[in-house]
């Protein structure tokens, strides 16, 4: 009997298998009104015991204390944490197999199948159990396969009863319930997709790092213990397990205070570090000779004994050791001059560090986890013959800008050590950057992110997230996929953003969020905020590529988005207007705002010598841009949840370091010559939209080609997923059209190739083979990332009339936007 009770919950298991989502009430772990067959956490003044062993670990001890927070703020009533039984009508048991005498003990009564959860990495079971412990009836049972496979399980606890993973950080307080119902049954969640999650904290000099220092923990004056407390938290309710830490000039080292570290390992975070602060090191706060000297070629004793002292000092926690060279804060590695002496070195480096995990840390370098990351120059390195060791995970960079540059082949993706990828929602650096509002569209993360799962990159995911906020939504969006990868690879852009504010302000609310951010994203991907000039030309001031009438008619948009997104704040509940602030509303102003600002000025300085009252007018509307994002900026720092967040949000630009990557301050005209914007703002209304010399692809649907709405220009791209398979449409050359261009995203093709290649035909022609070099750091990646397109002209003189044109993909990563109708040079 006992065997068939058993393989009976065995087969429950598959078919109860869940992602770790938010649940509707009905449906869910826990539920608010009684229900058959389950049982009460809380109701009337009694509320449910939560019971932990005592040989549980620190990570599993935290989650069960924010367990009991959380129920208190939902109940109202604050529940024992006990490390036994004690007599209750029901209890929540928390522990993990093997290590929790109380689970081994139901275990052992067969109501638990070990084989479900037995050398799993981070998997859990949520399950309702009768006669657990003497004098507890009934008890919903969390069970971990490790430390952090339970953590999460707590964590899912909380999600059930309504507390959102972001509930501290975006200030989305739960509802209060009078009673917690356990629902009856067996869940079980993971193993996970991708083994490493995690995010980088990067940037933070405008931030995290004042609000830190200044408001958060101004005892400490910087990145802390507090702070990162805070944030093991935030990464373990999202399913999250690898940090890498901040590590910018303003910051303390986070091994500066080893009590960063044993933080990281009671809360069960694995630590690593970027591509350019290799063993753990963080070179701009910790070495302190002289830069010239970090040269491994001329300095390598005094290098190693560096890497040295921190593989001892941290060599007994979980790590991921960042192995490799690079120079001191993101530049290329000295002491070389050919390649085939950075190769040499390279290869020497990496056998020392080994050599270091070896003499320091338990299983030695065949067992640490380690990451080799081909960041810029290092993946020239690679290419010509560095020899990376076999149980190393190659994480591929994506090329700043979302997307990914090289795919691992498929020797690389079955290496021991497997892939991964580093992947940027917030950048510093050239051409230019984009810190302030996050703006990658979650269309383009998965589509990308699936790629690369797809051609084996499995191992490690690491997302730069900058500040975390306001990258709440992509933050949570890269780490659902990378957690179950399948419940997110076909769902669009606007069903998640639907899921994820419907969870966070309710269905009706949170789906007018969705449309609206949908929108934001989209009109973002055209053109970011932070991108809306061009780099510097000499002293000239270059703005977008937009006609008058397509930058009034983006404007429009931009100037309705923002009015729905403050009109809708009035149905907004008490208890969410700063969440729907942070979250909606100030994203949506911010970018309404900077865009009327650098539009308004592009039009002054063409109208002051030809209308001065119209471009008096514009220099109205840059003064009042400039009001608007003072104004909400203060509010977001002063007034948000009582000040909480003073000093998280700059105002881009927020000062002039790093300003070759940054946006050139506007040049406010003098008072004299603004006059009130209403007369601009009438043009702009007024301004007819721009005839459409285009047709979008996603209309014209075709087999081997995928329609992905969010990205591109229109509604959404047609992506070749068959090589081979031609996109067919009909088009209409009008009086002064010559000639027709394609406008692609700038995605990179499969492996480690260096051209986009398709061919097209015109009239049932000859095809004609096209080529497109990606390059990063060419002129031509300039104008894709910042436009999020190329333009690819078709090399075929037309005649006015219809013509039709296929378009065929000749490698991967074909992802076609629109047709071009171009005029006569």
């Amino acid at each position: 009997m006992k065997f068939a009770k058993t393989a009976l919950l065995a087969a429950a298991l598959c078919a109860t298998s869940l992602s770790g989502h938010a649940y509707a009430e009905g449906d869910g772990i826990i539920r608010f009104t009684p229900t058959k067959g389950g049982f009460a956490l809380a109701e009337g003044n009694r509320i449910a015991p939560i019971i932990v062993a005592p040989g549980e670990s620190m990570a599993v001890r935290h989650a069960a204390q924010d367990l009991a927070r959380d129920m208190a703020q939902v109940t109202g009533q604050t529940p024992q944490v006990l490390d036994q039984g004690a007599k209750a009508p029901a209890a929540i048991i928390i522990g993990t197999l093997g290590q929790s005498p109380i689970i081994d003990a139901i275990v052992k009564k067969g109501v638990i199948n070990p084989a479900a959860l037995a050398g799993k990495w981070e998997s859990f079971l949520i399950l309702s159990v009768k006669n657990p412990l003497p004098g507890v009836p009934r008890a919903l049972v969390v069970v971990g396969s490790d430390r952090r496979g339970t953590a999460f399980g707590a964590y899912e606890v909380s999600r059930a009863m309504g507390v959102n993973p972001w509930s501290w950080w975006a200030d989305l307080a739960p509802r209060h319930h009078d009673a917690l119902y356990a629902a009856p049954g067996l869940r079980h969640f993971g193993p996970p997709s991708v083994r490493y999650r995690g995010i980088f904290v990067n940037d933070e000099d405008w931030g995290l790092f004042p609000w830190a220092a200044q408001t958060f923990d101004p005892e400490y004056k910087n990145i802390g213990p507090k702070t990162y407390a805070r944030i093991f938290e935030l990464m373990l309710r999202l399913k999250a397990n690898t940090l890498w830490p901040a590590m910018h000039k303003t910051t303390a080292a986070f091994n500066a205070d080893p009590a960063n570290a044993k933080l990281a390992d009671d809360y069960g975070i694995i630590m690593g570090s970027s591509h350019s602060e290799v063993m753990l090191r963080n070179n701009v706060g910790e070495w302190k000779d002289a830069p010239e000297a970090f040269n491994y070629a001329a300095n390598p004793e005094k290098i190693r004994l560096y890497w040295e002292e921190r593989v001892e000092k941290n060599g007994a926690y979980e790590n991921l050791w960042t192995i490799g060279m690079r120079g001191l804060h993101d530049t290329g590695m000295v002491g070389t001059s050919t390649m085939a002496e950075k190769v040499a070195l390279l290869d020497k480096v990496i056998k020392d560090q080994r050599d270091l995990l070896d003499k320091h840390v338990a299983g030695g370098a065949a067992k640490a986890g380690q990451i080799f990351v081909p960041y810029k120059e290092v993946l020239d390195i690679y290419r010509s013959g560095l020899k990376v060791p076999e149980n190393v995970s190659i994480v591929w960079p994506d090329d700043n800008f979302g997307y990914i540059r090289q795919f691992p082949s498929k020797a690389e993706a079955h290496r021991s050590g497997g892939a991964g990828v580093y992947y940027h929602l917030s950048y510093l650096g050239y051409p230019l950057s984009y810190l302030w509002l996050s703006t990658t569209p979650p269309a383009l993360v998965r589509e990308e992110m699936t790629r690369t799962y797809d051609k084996g990159a499995r191992n490690i995911w690491i997302v730069n997230v900058g500040d975390i906020k306001p990258a709440e939504i992509g933050t949570t969006h890269f780490l659902d996929m990378a957690w179950d990868i399948e419940k997110h690879r076909g769902e669009s852009q606007q069903d998640y953003l639907k899921n994820w504010l419907g969870e966070a302000f309710g269905p009706e609310l949170g789906a007018q969020a969705a449309a609206m951010m949908d929108d934001y994203f989209r009109l973002n991907f055209a053109r970011r905020p932070e991108h809306l000039e061009w780099p510097a030309k000499g002293e000239d001031r270059h703005l977008s590529d937009f006609t008058v009438a397509e930058a009034h008619d983006r404007l429009r948009r931009w100037r309705a988005l923002a009015a729905k997104a403050q009109a809708l704040a009035a149905q907004v509940p008490a208890d969410r207007q700063d969440a729907w602030f942070e979250l909606v509303e100030f994203p949506i102003r911010a970018a309404s705002a900077a865009n009327i600002r650098y539009f308004a000025a592009e039009y002054y300085d063409e109208m002051i010598e030809v209308t001065p009252a119209e471009a008096y007018s514009a220099g109205g509307a840059i003064a009042w841009a400039e009001d608007e994002i003072a104004a909400i900026t203060a509010r977001y720092n002063n007034a948000v949840a009582g000040g909480k967040w003073r000093n998280i949000m700059p105002a881009e630009p927020a000062d002039p370091q790093w300003r070759i990557y940054r946006p050139r301050p506007i040049v406010t005209p003098a008072a004299s010559l603004r006059s009130a914007p209403d007369r601009f703002f009438a043009r702009v209304d007024a301004t007819l939209a721009p005839p459409s010399p285009v047709l979008e692809a996603e209309d014209v649907p075709a087999k081997g080609w995928r329609k992905v709405e969010g990205m591109g220009r229109g509604r959404g791209v047609m992506i070749a997923d068959a090589q081979g398979a031609p996109w067919s449409a009909g088009f209409a050359l009008a009086q002064g059209q010559t000639g027709v261009a394609l406008g692609i995203l700038p995605m990179f093709p499969d492996g480690d190739a260096r051209e986009l290649k398709l061919e097209v035909s015109i009239d049932g022609g000859a095809p004609i083979a096209i080529t497109v070099p990606r390059q990063v750091g060419s002129a031509g990646w300039v104008e894709g990332v910042l436009s999020n397109q190329l333009k690819v002209a078709v090399p075929a003189a037309l005649t006015p009339g219809a013509h039709r044109i296929a378009v065929t993909a000749r490698s991967g990563g074909i992802a076609l936007d629109r047709l071009i109708l171009t005029p006569a040079p």
